[in-house]
């Protein structure tokens, strides 16, 4: 029980106070967020189960709120949706999740600074053990720079798929150890090392170590 609790997305913190959502309203948001974005695309859920090879059942229990999407998932279905994984969350700050496109273009133009305060960082908390924290300010909303923790036990999928999506991806190990695995080989980075890849190629990322990993990660093009 107190992990579920722990598990949470937090938008934005403020002086220093970390304001959180909490399961029900993490699920809440994701689950009409990602409804309206399937909708817009005019898609049931049987067909965006058929492009995504997820079966009709999940899509329908991740869109009730009944279950939570692994990063793989995500990734999955916002290329599907043709859109990216920043655009399902981009309304953590209390907007509405069905807000139109040209409304969420307006909120992009509202920010327009180069500076993202460390106490500002949009960050969510996934349920496999991995933190995101968006490092690129809103007015660069199709650019991946992250701060990436993997917790000891996380992993980018919870099931041990392998992911792909669009883009190159660049990581830089800032501290504890970290296992990569891309297409056949695999890599056990530790701090200081690097790592850059199509990806497109399949490939995941797990800790299995008792120290959190935390790293900077960009991907171009995704």
């Amino acid at each position: 029980m107190l992990n579920d609790v722990l598990r949470r997305v937090r938008y934005p913190p403020r002086n220093g106070v970390v304001y959180a959502l909490n399961d029900e309203g993490f699920e809440r948001h994701l689950a009409e967020r990602l409804r309206v974005l399937r909708q817009r695309k005019k898609l049931s859920q049987r067909e965006l189960a058929r492009r995504t090879g997820f079966s009709a059942s999940l899509i329908s229990q991740i869109e009730t709120g009944q279950s939570r999407p692994s990063v793989s998932t995500l990734y999955t279905l916002a290329g599907v949706l043709g859109t990216t994984v920043y655009e399902i969350f981009r309304t953590f700050d209390g907007s509405r999740p069905e807000a139109s496109e040209s409304e969420e273009r307006s909120t992009d133009r509202e920010s327009t600074s180069p500076v993202v305060r460390a106490a500002e960082r949009q960050s969510i908390d996934l349920e496999s053990g991995v933190i995101w924290e968006k490092l690129s300010p809103p007015s660069e909303p199709d650019l991946n720079f992250l701060h990436v923790v993997y917790e000891p036990g996380g992993s980018s999928s919870t099931d041990s798929k392998l992911m792909r999506h669009s883009g190159r991806e660049y990581a830089l190990i800032l501290s504890g150890h970290l296992k990569a695995q891309v297409a056949f080989d695999g890599y056990e980075l530790g701090p200081g090392d690097a790592i850059s890849f199509e990806s497109s190629t399949p490939h995941r990322y797990w800790n299995d170590g008792d120290v959190a990993a935390h790293g900077v990660w960009f991907i171009s093009g995704a």
